[in-house]
């Protein structure tokens, strides 16, 4: 069952930030939302996750708009990676992973072996089970993010919603994070990220939303919906998405950076 977020909007006060927003989030299906600073991203995934509630519109799932629904069946549904998370204890890395499993226990409950083998599990689809007795919060950035990951799995969630999951890493841990999405909707997740990079979404494929500077949205297939033009409005600078000659890859870059903002000279004229 689908997602379905129908005429959503929301004010911080008299400021509109997202505007008659719709769309739908299906499982087995990756979803990139972009848009520049300050234009909603995170915030709808606030309000998805139900840390923020809509001025207006709703999010429906199986005929249910989402007010509902409890937190434990919210938890059930949809797993959350903001962008940063310091625990207040100094959890190890195995015990931080298996408060994911809160959901399936008792209010009064101590996690039990089942719910630390739910736990493991995770972690070592991550393929970081070296980091399992470590400390939380002696890790780097980017085991974070892995181990954030294995948590909102834990949950058992069908959704899985990741803000920024890329920010703060370096190259090859934004590809191995990349290659986490593709991999958790082939497995039947419904996986939704924003990103600032059009290109990440171009590598991801599946489905693109762009939330533009008045906070309206456009849906759509991402190597249909991003183009050079949308994507120079956007950002206010000029971008150029090409064919990769011999695959069906497309990639998004910058033209020469001492070219005018909205101009770039072909290649055969570049001194």
């Amino acid at each position: 069952m689908s997602i379905e977020v129908r005429s959503l909007n929301f004010s911080y006060g008299p400021r509109q930030v997202l505007r008659d927003i719709i769309f739908d989030i299906e499982p087995a299906q990756t979803l990139a939302i972009l848009g520049p600073n300050g234009s909603g991203k995170t915030t709808l995934l606030n309000i998805i996750v139900g840390s923020l509630a809509q001025t207006s519109g709703s999010i429906i799932y199986e005929g249910k708009t989402f007010k509902h629904f409890n937190p434990r069946k919210m938890a059930q549904l949809v797993g959350y990676v903001p962008q940063t998370i310091i625990p207040v204890f100094d959890y190890s890395v195995i015990d931080y992973v298996v408060t994911g499993c809160a959901p399936q226990i008792g209010t009064f409950e101590r996690p039990q072996e089942k719910h630390y083998d739910i736990a493991m599990k995770y972690i070592r689809e991550m393929g970081i089970e070296h980091l399992a007795e470590k400390s939380y919060r002696q890790i780097s950035g980017g085991e974070r993010q892995q181990v954030s990951i294995a948590r909102a799995l834990a949950q058992c969630p069908t959704y899985i919603l990741m803000d920024e999951p890329t920010s703060h890493l370096d190259f090859g841990n934004q590809i191995r994070v990349l290659k986490t999405i593709r991999q958790l909707a082939q497995s039947g997740f419904g996986v939704v990220f924003t990103t600032h990079n059009p290109d990440h979404a171009l590598l991801v494929g599946g489905k693109a939303a762009i939330i533009d500077r008045s906070g309206k949205l456009t849906f759509g297939n991402s190597h249909q919906l991003i183009n050079e033009a949308l994507l120079s409005e956007l950002y206010g600078v000029a971008l150029c998405i090409k064919n990769i000659e011999g695959s069906d890859r497309k990639i998004c870059f910058a033209p020469y950076l001492s070219k005018g903002e909205n101009e770039y000279e072909d290649n055969n004229e570049h001194p």
